[in-house]
């Protein structure tokens, strides 16, 4: 899924800055860098919850859970995202290694072409390849047909298990890897490679001594990218009958009404989440750009006839597999049989998920103009903590934050019910659970990174003696934002706002368990109909979703070439 769009996902913890730039002294601390703080205090809320929530009940209640369902949870997370992290990072080196260092038919199509798998939630590619790979399904009917083999005379793998789920969460996700280590194979020193060919090393040798180590760092950060999208995954483990944390807390707060248990299940969530963060952020350090770099004219490895001819396909058979099946299938059910309800119903959807969508896109902007004006005109380590703590959402599974605001929204939506009620005799009912209040405030807390990352990178292109002139002037520092920074930044708050908008679009985990009752999303209404065995009428809002999806996966891969 593309809330995860996230190619720089954590913010940088400094800007470089011109020496005429208009900044808040480092010790100073104004509003806006308060406001960053206001928005860092609402993010971390679902975080504060969980841990402090996790004690409670003490060293019996933590040995109860070890020895139930704890163990199956963290066996299946960790190998889930292990094997989604071995497919992913194969997949993704190994074609932006042929795309950068190779000539081959193909080769420049391919090279965006191989992003394309990132448009397709991961959750309808896991819907669509269960019905393909069924006993019923095409394939395996072809199979009978050719071979006149009968129902239960052979051996088919079973696509609805863990290593299945693995595949197919590697077949979407791998593009992280891709575009993080075709970026790193192109900074690289062509000199050193070319070197080590020299001396007599075999292609083979010379990118496993000199082009993988010096890739390592984009590569882990793909690959953290990837896994935390797999932590978070919620459709496909619930499609395939896969518990994993967040199939457990789904299932623990709505199925089974125990809110501790769920609490605690998120607090050992959160556990996978911060190593992950750790792992992104380590994997900041030791990044190198060379000025010899490999470009789009160098050829590093020549390739013969015959392995120009794999080189092909091992780069078609990821996008085929990824995003053409898919995308093919999807379109041929609707054409088919699609979505059984009336047009007005299914614009009743749409018009859900437009208006959901367009009211986190505007949500994370503000917030993120907010943090990325505060900055800007800010160079203290506060300023940095509060943008930092403000950004975590990315991090955080949609179930996470689900559970994690809605026990604290509940008891503040109780007490302010309760207190009109005892002062002003008026029983007004609560004010936000049940209401797409909640909803909306963590889409925007999940993808605040996102929108984030666009304004404060369009920051960086304004010319800090703007700022410096402008307040030469008289203007102050809310001037500047509104008639200098916010018109310069309008493609940046574009960008911001459609990345948020297609992400939240997709999201499924929050969505189910904070919607009201009466909201169903284009998201909401493929998996119900999924869930149900009804892929054909699910087809049609599986349509839009992916179309939807392509939007940022083109700003994406062409923000990866610059």
């Amino acid at each position: 899924m593309l809330s995860r769009l996230r190619l720089n996902a954590l913010p940088r913890a400094t800007a470089k800055r011109d020496g005429n730039a208009f900044v808040a002294s480092a010790s100073g601390v104004d509003r806006w860098t308060v406001a960053a703080w206001v928005i860092a205090a609402l993010a971390a809320i679902p975080i504060v919850t969980i841990l402090v929530s996790a004690p409670s009940g003490g060293m019996e209640t933590l040995a109860e859970l070890a020895s139930s369902i704890l163990p199956q949870y963290l066996i299946n997370t960790s190998v889930l995202m292990l094997l989604t992290g071995l497919i992913a990072g194969v997949l993704g080196v190994g074609t932006a290694w042929l795309v950068s260092a190779a000539r081959f038919p193909g080769r420049k199509a391919l090279a965006w072409a191989l992003v394309l798998p990132l448009a397709v939630p991961a959750y309808i590619a896991a819907y669509i390849y269960a019905d393909l790979l069924s006993v019923t399904g095409p394939v395996q009917e072809g199979l009978r047909a050719v071979t006149g083999w009968r129902i239960g005379a052979y051996n088919f793998p079973q696509v609805r298990s863990l290593p299945g789920a693995a595949l197919i969460l590697g077949l979407v996700l791998y593009p992280y890897v891709y575009l993080l280590s075709r970026a790193a194979f192109a900074a690289q020193s062509l000199g050193q490679f070319q070197a080590a060919r020299s001396l007599g090393a075999t292609p083979m040798r010379a990118f496993t001594r000199i082009a993988l180590p010096a890739a390592r760092p984009a590569i882990a950060g793909g690959l953290a990218l990837v896994l935390m999208e797999t932590l978070a995954d919620f459709g496909v483990a619930e499609y395939f009958a896969i518990p994993t944390f967040s199939t457990g807390i789904f299932r623990s707060w709505l199925a089974m009404g125990d809110k501790q248990l769920a609490l605690k299940l998120a607090a050992f969530m959160l556990l996978f989440v911060i190593a992950l963060v750790a792992l992104e952020a380590s994997s900041r350090r030791g990044r190198t750009d060379s000025k010899d770099g490999v470009r789009g004219a160098d050829t590093l490895i020549t390739l013969t006839p015959l392995q120009q001819g794999f080189a092909t396909i091992a780069c078609t058979l990821p996008v085929l597999l990824g995003f053409a099946i898919p995308a093919l299938h999807l379109g041929l059910l609707a054409l088919d049989i699609g979505d059984q309800r009336s047009t007005a119903e299914l614009w009743d959807y749409t018009r859900s998920s437009l208006w959901l969508g367009l009211s986190a896109a505007i949500v994370c902007v503000i917030a993120a103009l907010l943090l990325a004006f505060a900055q800007r005109r800010s160079t203290s380590r506060t300023t940095r903590i509060a943008i930092r703590l403000a950004t975590l959402g990315y991090a955080l599974p949609g179930a996470l934050l689900a559970v994690g605001l809605l026990a604290p929204l509940g008891v503040f939506d109780q007490a302010i019910t309760r207190f009109s009620r005892d002062t002003f005799g008026f029983d007004h009912g609560l004010l936000l659970a049940g209401t797409s209040a909640i909803l909306i405030y963590a889409l925007a807390v999940r993808f605040l990174t996102v929108a984030f990352n666009s304004v404060s990178g369009g920051f960086a292109k304004v010319p800090p003696s703007l700022d410096a002139a402008a307040r030469s002037l008289g203007a102050s520092p809310g001037a500047i934002m509104r008639r200098i920074h916010i018109p310069l930044l309008t493609p940046s708050i574009a960008a911001a706002a459609a990345l948020v908008f297609i992400d939240t679009l997709r999201e499924l985990p929050a969505t189910l368990i904070l919607r009201p009752f009466n909201l169903e999303t284009l998201a909401t209404r493929v998996y119900r109909l999924a869930s149900d065995e009804k892929l054909a009428e699910a087809s049609t809002a599986s349509l839009i979703i992916l179309a939807a999806g392509l939007l940022p996966v083109l700003l994406l891969n062409r923000a990866a070439k610059h």
